[in-house]
């Protein structure tokens, strides 16, 4: 599922086709039923089986449960919602950038439980600026791409201030620094890839590492097989394999297991 956002759409393309279908949206920028606004993100809600997007321009958080589009849900409104994330319980997270916090959902819920950031913009360790793609694990730890703050934070379940997992360092192209970070995504050993977006490169990073490692990209801002030109979103499939969203040149990469 590929939330396309300058076409105001969502696109679920099935493995080795050609080209994809259009399951919400598609029908001009606008905030009816069946239209969205730059959807930002979309995760799939398998007990419910449904799909919840981050539709961006329009504030809000939508579920959809049939692909004819009748009868959505607004789950959240008046939001900056650019991350979204979803737990085994089924318990919704959502990044607000313009209130620098995450707060989680359930079925009902008006305001959320604020369980990361929220208090003001900045750098400190209980705080954000602009949070960005976000992750749970099955810990329910949070990871967290603070977007102007260059790093990526990990909180735990019921933490008050969360830790730096990945840059941190200020702005930069070292292997110590991000520039800044959209995607990120964890594997089953807890390694945390990030999508360092203007550094046009993936990394990887162990959490209590100084440095991360370049797995994809690095070499420059291109549309080479090597290149990538301002990744943004990562994902994995059942095997492992690693889905980047190469945003500038218009286009998702697939890397076997790395």
């Amino acid at each position: 599922y590929i939330a396309d956002a300058w076409n105001h759409r969502i696109v679920k393309w099935k493995l080795n086709s050609n080209q994809g279908q259009i399951i919400a949206g598609g029908n001009g920028y606008g905030n009816q039923n069946n239209q969205l606004s730059s959807p930002m993100n979309i995760i799939f809600d398998k007990q419910n089986n449904s799909f919840i997007i981050a539709d961006w321009g329009n504030r809000r958080v939508i579920r959809y449960f049939d692909q004819n589009q009748t009868n959505p849900q607004i789950l959240i409104s008046n939001i900056s919602c650019e991350g979204l994330t979803i737990d085994r319980d089924g318990f919704i997270y959502v990044s607000d950038s313009k209130n620098n916090e995450v707060r989680r959902w359930k079925q009902g819920d008006t305001k959320g439980e604020l369980v990361a950031g929220g208090n003001g913009q900045g750098n400190h360790l209980n705080q954000l600026n602009k949070p960005a793609n976000i992750f749970i694990d099955e810990d329910y730890s949070l990871y967290i791409s603070d977007y102007n703050n260059h790093r990526v934070m990990k909180w735990g379940k019921y933490a008050k201030e969360g830790t730096i997992v990945a840059g941190g360092n200020g702005e930069g192209d070292s292997l110590k620094q991000l520039s800044p970070p959209e995607g990120v995504v964890v594997d089953h050993l807890g390694h945390i890839y990030v999508a360092d977006r203007e550094n046009n490169r993936v990394m990887r990073w162990c959490e209590g590492d100084e440095e991360g490692e370049i797995l994809v990209g690095g070499n420059g801002q291109g549309n080479q097989s090597n290149q990538v030109n301002w990744p943004t979103g990562l994902s994995f499939d059942n095997e492992e394999n690693l889905y980047v969203v190469d945003w500038e040149n218009r286009r998702i990469q697939k890397y076997e297991k790395i």
